[in-house]
């Protein structure tokens, strides 16, 4: 299997398949030829994973114990997500790569048969289903030792323009409710490997941060006549004194109640649903501020941030009116040598406590000097 396909910027994607039967998608602006196959021998795919419903709290968990054996922090030299160079066969049969997007090996979320669908909510009885869902890998570079912060403005262009193919391409399955691009790095996050990636997640069912934002814009939206996300950058736009950065075309900023020491919201000033209804002055615009506010992130400690990079988008099929697009950044680190970790307050009642105000926050980010 060998297709093509041509996107917004002079990106083309092109699918292969790999040895296992998954797909890996390229996206290229120089008109590589993909032809490496994936030299690895076949193996079996995990079975699906199953869903069950917490009736405490009206929310799915995945069950995914395949999971457990995955890898786990190797060496640059084992790297799965690195270019397959000599003896060293990996997830990309390539030599080389610009961005590549493909099938996640240890997914907590798989494509189901055709006869799937979410049972109805019946409290305890609710039955279990299988996992249904897309788990994605997006690796932004082929360079082990660099962060999304160190790519260049036009590979941020090309990876902007993969988050917005996936975007729509699975938003057309059936059985897909929302999709999630989202980002861990560094260790005090979760990463399990080094190596600069992403992930893509699109769940069957609306996660429980997706339901609680779209009731309070319903609210919001009944009382009001207008859409809560709007009237928040409003507000951000016109106080001022938390706005991180802003181009003619983005607005970076920390929010009035943000939850972590480092917390910064994207939004584009031009509201949209979703990636893939950015239109190219927008994407364009976004490989500057995305950069200038991880390098900022950054430059407050002058030392690797851990963050979370996370994609919130409207649900595929319904209130695509009141749900509007934007990046959310969140990191644990307080200070050097010292986290925000989620103790009882946050993980069992939900209840963040910051320890800084937001506006000092926002303070320290615009303070940082950034290099040419």
């Amino acid at each position: 299997m060998s297709q093509s396909k041509k996107l917004s910027a002079g990106v083309t994607r092109t699918d292969k398949a790999m040895s296992d039967g998954r797909t890996i998608r390229y996206y290229d602006t120089d008109g590589a030829s993909r032809d490496a196959v994936d030299q690895r021998p076949k193996e079996d795919q995990p079975a699906i994973g199953e869903l069950r419903f917490d009736s405490l709290v009206n929310e799915w968990v995945a069950m995914a114990p395949h999971r457990q054996a995955r890898v786990f922090l190797p060496p640059k030299e084992l790297c799965p997500l690195c270019p397959t160079v000599g003896e060293l066969l990996t997830e990309i049969p390539e030599a080389t790569y610009s961005v590549a997007v493909f099938d996640n090996r240890s997914p907590s979320l798989r494509r189901p048969d055709n006869s799937w669908s979410l049972p109805p909510l019946t409290g305890p009885q609710t039955p279990t289903t299988p996992a249904a869902g897309v788990c994605e890998v997006i690796c932004y570079t082929p360079d082990h030792g660099k962060s999304f912060k160190d790519l260049s403005p036009a590979q941020v262009r090309t990876v902007l323009e993969a988050w917005r193919d996936r975007t729509a391409e699975i938003s057309q399955l059936d059985f897909i409710e929302i999709v999630f691009p989202f980002e861990n790095r560094g260790e005090e996050v979760g990463v399990t490997l080094s190596h600069p990636h992403g992930q893509i997640y699109a769940y069957s069912y609306l996660p429980a941060r997706a339901e609680k934002m779209l009731a309070s814009a319903k609210a919001h939206k009944s009382a009001t006549g207008r859409v809560l996300f709007d009237d928040l950058l409003a507000r951000e736009i016109k106080d001022e004194v938390r706005i991180v950065a802003q181009n003619a075309h983005w607005v970076a900023f920390v929010p009035y109640a943000a939850r972590y020491p480092f917390e910064i919201h994207v939004a584009p000033r031009n509201p949209v649903p979703d990636l893939a209804a950015l239109g190219d002055e927008a994407c364009d615009a976004f490989p500057s501020i995305a950069l200038e506010v991880l390098n900022r992130l950054e430059g407050v400690f002058n030392i690797p941030m851990a963050y979370i990079a996370s994609w919130h988008q409207a649900p595929v099929r319904h209130d695509r009116d009141i749900m509007r697009l934007h990046w959310e950044i969140t990191s644990v680190r307080r200070a050097p040598g010292k986290l925000k970790y989620l103790a009882g307050s946050e993980s069992s009642m939900g209840a963040f406590i910051m320890d800084m105000r937001p506006e000092q926050s926002a303070d320290q980010l615009r303070s940082v000097v950034l290099g040419n």
